[in-house]
């Protein structure tokens, strides 16, 4: 028998006991069950299923911060039926002076959020039909870095993103940059500028927009612009949404968007739709229906589609 060998063994695994008790680690993820139906596809199976699993592990440093890593597992976003670590960050609270976030993977930027902030009890007036007009701002992508500080004016945060350059084709570095202001109750004002060049084409985006809310009653409104370098590949999107708390349960909504485009051929995309959000404890079922004229920018191309979801959270 190997003394030795059993020795350093039990010492490895005293320290990876000592390791494990210095942090706080915790599990939270979900599954849902949705069926999707649209007129433009009319074959296949509508019923899809996705689920995920977060781990988070934080502890405090011998300063006063908190480090915090956070790993997710999701068999959705498999193609193959399997499941994969497709998300992973670590983040350092540093108080005051502000959080900074590394993502490994599912990266993605400051501006992103506020493209279209309109209240909804589910998805946004512009989702669930295939074919609509793709309008994105913001960079997205894996080793991206973030910034956050909500302690320099109160009821003020601001953000910072940085996507380093690289590939194969030595795609330059892309930025994004965030302010919000919550210093009124009820009221949020937000506005973002980035620079994405992580696309095929290097696009400018800038976002604004408002959102305020009363009693059971949330409103709000969202601009957003996306200028390519590649000609005549403008996009501009407008939004606004309503949506009511009628219980601590039930939430409705009405939400409506347009996609305008600079290249002449194209025609304004106009899309409206209704939401709704029922909980039960950990289980939501919730509904979208959509209707979106001229989808994609194509002139009287008129489509209109649903979902539905039942979700459990844990």
């Amino acid at each position: 028998m190997n003394i030795k060998k059993i020795g350093l063994t039990a010492l490895a695994g005293a320290l990876v006991s000592v390791s494990a008790n210095a942090a706080e680690l915790t599990a939270s993820g979900g599954a849902s069950i949705n069926f999707t139906g649209n007129e433009a596809v009319n074959t296949g199976n509508g019923w899809t299923m996705n689920d995920q699993v977060t781990f988070t592990a934080s502890a405090e440093m011998d300063n006063g911060y908190t480090v915090s890593t956070s790993m997710r597992i999701d068999a959705s976003d498999n193609a193959a039926g399997g499941v994969s670590f497709d998300a992973r960050s670590m983040t350092i609270d540093m108080g005051d002076t502000g959080t900074l976030t590394f993502a490994g993977s599912d990266g993605s930027g400051v501006a992103h959020p506020m493209d279209d902030t309109s209240p909804t009890a589910k998805e946004e007036s512009w989702d669930v039909v295939p074919g609509v007009t793709a309008h994105r701002v913001g960079p997205e992508g894996p080793n991206m870095f973030t910034y956050s500080n909500s302690s320099l004016m109160d009821g003020v945060t601001v953000s910072a993103g940085y996507l380093p350059s690289g590939g194969a084709a030595d795609i330059e570095s892309s930025t994004d940059f965030a302010i919000s202001y919550t210093g009124v109750e009820g009221l949020t004002i937000g506005a973002a500028t980035s620079e994405n060049n992580s696309a095929a084409a290097s696009i400018d985006g800038t976002a604004l927009n408002v959102t305020y809310a009363m009693d059971a009653f949330t409103i709000g409104y969202s601009t957003s612009e996306a200028d390519s370098e590649t000609a005549s590949s403008d996009t501009e999107l407008t939004a606004y949404g309503i949506s009511y708390a009628a219980s601590d349960d039930l939430s409705v909504s009405l939400n409506m968007s347009e996609v305008s485009h600079e290249n002449s051929a194209l025609v304004d995309q106009e899309a409206i739709g209704v939401s709704f959000s029922y909980t039960m404890g950990s289980m939501t079922f919730s509904g979208t229906h959509n209707t979106i004229d001229n989808v994609g920018g194509t002139a009287a191309t008129d489509r209109s589609g649903y979902e539905l979801g039942l979700a459990f959270a844990f």
